[in-house]
């Protein structure tokens, strides 16, 4: 065991089984064959004394052992892609005035801002946190150079970076009982809220409408409001909780899918701000960013 040592190939491949399911695409990601996946992870099994993979047809899952392998070869990769990028490239320099939603300052991307950073030692980001109209409005105007922020599907651009998509759903508590016959309490971001402006223009016709009781731009604030039965609202499937129910069709039509997206400023001319935006591309196509409540 003193003479182990783990090669930067196999750690890639154990860390692609887990991005895309499988050896066999895990395989057409690194252009190997699925063999020659298959032959290093059982070499490394056979010099650990133990299986990395609980192997099924059309699917890879990781033993025990295997997972706290994999969480090692994630800080190694990344520690290692740090390097490289820090050592062979021109340092940039400058200012980023980013803009991001609370539920996209957890996760994945705080990862990858706190990593660019490191490799950027000469780089500022300014970051603060809004609403998705507010963000879009202040790249329109200048005030930032780019946004991570969420939109509906229909309204993405042709130059924005998709990062996800999400389902959107009417939602209230299983205690939540309107009465149909007033206006239903309709829990909302802030006055600035898509969310809202949507519900108000769709809400079933066969009601009084929507009547907004709470105003409060964190998720977690929303959330605990709707737990609570104090109103119905939309939400994205990732927030949903077991205390709530979805209600789709019972307040108004479904609503449409949102995406979370990177937008860069039309009127931004810093060459970081693209910068950051590639390598947050790059990092997602290669292993799926986990969007998280912060």
């Amino acid at each position: 065991m003193n003479n182990l040592r783990f090669d930067i190939d196999v750690l890639q491949a154990i860390c692609a089984i887990e991005d895309f399911g499988n050896v066999t695409r895990a395989a057409n990601y690194l252009a190997l064959s699925q063999s020659a996946v298959s032959h290093k992870i059982r070499r490394l099994e056979l010099r650990l004394g133990y299986d990395l993979l609980t192997r099924r047809p059309g699917n890879s899952s990781f033993t025990e052992e295997g997972q706290r392998l994999l969480n090692y070869a994630r800080r190694i990769l990344s520690l290692h892609d740090e390097v490289l990028v820090s050592l062979t490239r021109t340092p940039l320099t400058g200012r980023i005035r980013l803009g991001m939603t609370e539920d996209t300052t957890g996760g994945g991307l705080a990862r990858i801002l706190g990593r660019f950073s490191r490799i950027n030692p000469e780089v500022s980001v300014l970051t603060h946190v809004s609403q998705s109209r507010t963000l879009e409005r202040e790249l329109m105007q200048g005030e930032i150079d780019l946004a991570i922020m969420q939109l509906f599907k229909h309204e993405v651009k042709a130059n924005d970076i998709i990062l996800t998509e999400d389902k959107l759903h009417w939602v209230a508590s299983y205690d939540f009982s309107p009465d149909k016959s007033r206006p239903i309490s309709f829990l909302a971001f802030d006055d600035n809220c898509f969310y809202k402006d949507w519900a108000l223009q769709n809400t079933h016709p066969n009601l009084f409408g929507l009547r907004v009781v709470l105003r409060c731009t964190s998720t977690a604030g929303i959330v605990s409001a709707v737990s609570s039965g104090l109103g119905v609202t939309l939400l994205n499937q990732r927030h949903l909780t077991p205390d709530m129910k979805i209600v789709d069709d019972q307040f108004g039509p479904s609503p449409p899918d949102i995406v979370y997206i990177v937008r860069i400023a039309k009127k931004s001319k810093s060459p970081t701000a693209l910068s950051l935006a590639h390598e947050i591309e790059k990092e997602n196509n290669a292993r799926y960013i986990n969007l998280q409540v912060a």
